[in-house]
């Protein structure tokens, strides 16, 4: 296994990653100032329910074509290195979205949960994020790859939790004075 250093820089850079804005995040900060913050907080938990799947997915599947091949590891770091100086380089040049309200009331806890599972799972870049992020934190030199990763996954799994978990609970509090508030809900948008 990876040393506690290795962990903790680990959980430093999904932590900021988590507070990078991001179609997730901005879920998560939408649900809970219109429905509330245990909205928000269903919605996180739905959607580390899909970073589950997502870490499986790279934990075993990728770990067993990195055992046949330490140059496939090597490509796939570089690769992933590159992809994450590209979706860097894109958050600089973004601009500004707005954030609409769901008119059609407000949906319950478990729909709120299937969808943040369905909105994690379905979003291709989460798993491309991984197989370029994770990889970049295993060393196949202190054991089996597959464990590793799928510790790495649960890390930032935790990160995400503790996140966007503040995230909810902080925009929930908020949501009240935004929905009174149409100069509030402009500056927002």
């Amino acid at each position: 296994m990876p040393d506690f250093e290795v962990f903790l820089i680990f959980f430093a850079a999904s932590a900021a990653l988590g507070l990078a804005p991001g179609p997730d995040n901005i879920f998560v900060i939408t649900q809970s100032a219109l429905y509330g913050r245990l909205a928000g907080l269903v919605v996180t938990l739905g959607l580390c329910t899909g970073l589950l799947v997502h870490t499986a997915a790279v934990a075993f599947g990728i770990a067993a074509v990195f055992a046949a091949s330490s140059m496939a590891f090597n490509m796939v770091k570089i690769l992933g290195a590159a992809y994450l100086l590209y979706l860097a380089w894109r958050a600089f040049r973004a601009g500004t979205s707005a954030v609409t309200a769901n008119q059609a009331g407000d949906p319950g806890l478990t729909q709120l949960y299937f969808r943040g599972i369905v909105m994690n799972i379905t979003n291709l870049k989460v798993l491309i994020f991984f197989l370029a992020f994770l990889p970049q934190f295993a060393d196949p030199t202190v054991g089996p790859l597959a464990p590793q990763l799928f510790l790495l996954g649960c890390v930032f799994i935790f990160a995400t939790i503790l996140v966007f978990g503040s995230i909810a609970l902080g925009s929930g509090f908020l949501g009240k004075w935004l929905r009174a508030s149409p100069a509030l809900q402009l500056v927002l948008n």
